[in-house]
């Protein structure tokens, strides 16, 4: 799995984790392409694992993904930063298998 989390993105699920009692479940990350613009929209929540998904671990999380978000996720890198000028952070998908994808460089 090629999923990455930045440190700050970790730093806020463990403290949902916490917050929320599910510190000893692993947060579950979906994708799903809509056909008709071909943009993705995402999903994330602590789950049970189940057999067919594959794990990793980042810096005290771990991730779990089903095989049909897989190859959507890809690449990805879970950020957790204000956006545009914002004050509010908040997870951001960097995401080069979305057509809508601009590198944060390229702002």
């Amino acid at each position: 799995m090629s999923i990455r989390l930045t440190k700050e993105a970790a730093a806020q699920i463990l403290s949902s984790a916490k917050h929320s009692s599910t510190e000893n479940q692993p947060l579950r990350i979906a994708a799903q392409r809509n056909q008709l613009t071909g943009s993705i929209s995402y999903a994330m929540g602590f789950d049970d694992q189940q057999d067919i998904d594959t794990a990793s671990q980042q810096h005290g999380v771990e991730i779990i993904v089903a095989p049909m978000s897989a190859d959507l996720l890809s690449g990805v890198i879970l950020d957790f930063i204000a956006v545009d000028g914002e004050t509010e952070k908040q997870f951001v998908f960097l995401n080069p298998n979305d057509p809508d994808f601009v590198p944060p460089s390229a702002k």
